[in-house]
C-alpha cells in the first residue's frame, strides 16, 4: 500500500504539472492582452501595467516565474480585482464547496435509494418511475432546470428565494439543479448492478440461511452493487464542481463561478489559471481517494506488483 500511495502521489504531481503547462500555453496563445479593453491612449500606462504583472517578459520567463510562485503556494495578483487569487479562493471557494457538497450528497443518497427501490420492485411502478426520473435528469441540462426552478418555484409559486446567498433556503434550488444529473446516473447504475447482484449464488445462500431481508440487502447486496458507483464518483465530482460555475452565475451566488466567468471576460490570467489549477488539484486528490475507497469496498481487490 505504501508503494502504491507513493506511485499515485508522483503521478498526481506529474498530472498537475501537465495541467499547469497546458493552461499556461492555452491562455497565452489567445491574441491580445488583458489591457486591450482599457480606455486609454497612454502607451506608457499600458507598458507599466504589463511590467507590473510580468506580462512584458518572454513567455518562458513568465512560465518559470509562475512555477516558482506556485511552489510557494502563491497564485499571484488578480488583474481585474484588488485581491490576490489566494484571497479570492479563500473567500469564494467555501461557498462553491458547500453548494457542491450538498448537491453531490443529495445525489448520492437519493440516487442509491432510488436505484435500490427500483431493483427490488423490478418492472413495477417504482421501477418505471425511477427510470423516468433518470431519463429526465440525464436529458435536461442543469442550467435549463435552474431556469425552470426559478420561474416556477421561486417567481410564480414564491416558495423559495430567487437568487443570492445567505440562508439554507438559498441553497435548495441551485443544489437541486446541480444534483439531478448525478442522481440519475447513480440511480441507473445502482439499479442495474443490484439486479445483477440479487441473482448471485451468495444472495440465495443468505436467503436460505434465513437472514433478514434488510441484512441481505444492506450488508451483502448493496456493498457489491456500489462498486461501479464509487468508480464514477470522481467524474461526477468533476461535473458538479465545474457545473457550479454556470449555476452560481444564474443564481447570483458569490462563489468561484462569479470570478471565473469575470476572469474569462477580462482575460484575467492569474484568476483563470489559479482557479483551474486549484480545482485540478482537488479532482486529482479525489480520484486518488476513489481508488482507495474502491479497494476498501471490495476486499478481493489487492494491489500487486506487476510481474516482470
Amino acid at each position: 500500500m505504501g508503494k502504491f500511495i507513493l506511485r499515485r502521489f508522483l503521478t498526481m504531481i506529474v498530472t498537475v504539472w501537465v495541467i499547469i503547462t497546458l493552461t499556461f500555453i492555452l491562455m497565452h496563445a489567445i491574441p491580445g492582452s488583458p489591457f486591450d479593453s482599457e480606455r486609454t491612449t497612454n502607451e506608457a500606462v499600458t507598458r507599466n501595467l504589463m511590467a507590473h504583472y510580468n506580462l512584458d517578459q518572454p513567455k518562458y520567463v513568465q512560465y518559470v516565474t509562475y512555477l516558482k510562485s506556485l511552489i510557494q503556494l502563491d497564485l499571484g495578483p488578480s488583474i481585474t480585482h484588488t485581491e490576490t487569487v489566494n484571497e479570492i479562493i479563500t473567500r469564494a471557494f467555501p461557498v462553491s464547496f458547500f453548494l457542491g457538497a450538498v448537491a453531490l450528497g443529495f445525489a448520492i443518497i437519493s440516487g442509491i435509494a432510488l436505484g435500490v427501490m427500483a431493483a427490488l420492485r423490478h418492472n413495477g411502478m417504482i421501477d418505471h418511475m425511477a427510470m423516468i426520473i433518470s431519463v429526465i435528469g440525464i436529458s435536461i441540462p442543469n442550467f435549463i432546470l435552474a431556469t425552470l426552478l426559478i420561474q416556477y418555484v421561486a417567481v410564480e409559486w414564491g416558495l423559495l428565494p430567487v437568487a443570492t446567498w445567505g440562508t439554507w433556503k438559498h441553497v435548495i434550488l441551485p443544489a437541486l439543479a446541480l444534483s439531478t444529473g448525478p442522481l440519475a446516473i447513480i440511480a441507473r447504475l445502482t439499479r442495474s448492478n443490484m439486479l445483477d447482484v440479487l441473482t448471485q449464488d451468495y444472495i440465495r445462500t443468505a436467503k436460505a440461511k434465513g437472514l433478514a431481508p434488510a441484512t441481505i440487502i444492506l450488508k451483502h447486496a448493496l456493498r457489491n452493487a456500489l462498486m461501479p458507483v464509487v468508480t464514477v464518483l470522481g467524474t461526477l465530482l468533476a461535473g458538479v464542481l465545474t457545473g457550479t460555475f454556470v449555476i452560481e452565475k444564474i443564481f447570483a451566488i458569490p462563489g468561484m463561478g462569479k470570478y471565473f466567468v469575470t476572469g474569462i471576460n477580462h482575460r484575467d490570467y492569474p484568476v483563470i489559471m489559479g482557479t483551474t489549477i486549484f480545482y485540478s488539484v482537488i479532482l486529482v486528490i479525489m480520484m486518488f481517494l476513489v481508488d482507495i475507497a474502491y479497494g476498501l469496498l471490495d476486499p478481493r481487490i489487492k494491489l500487486h506488483k506487476k510481474e516482470e
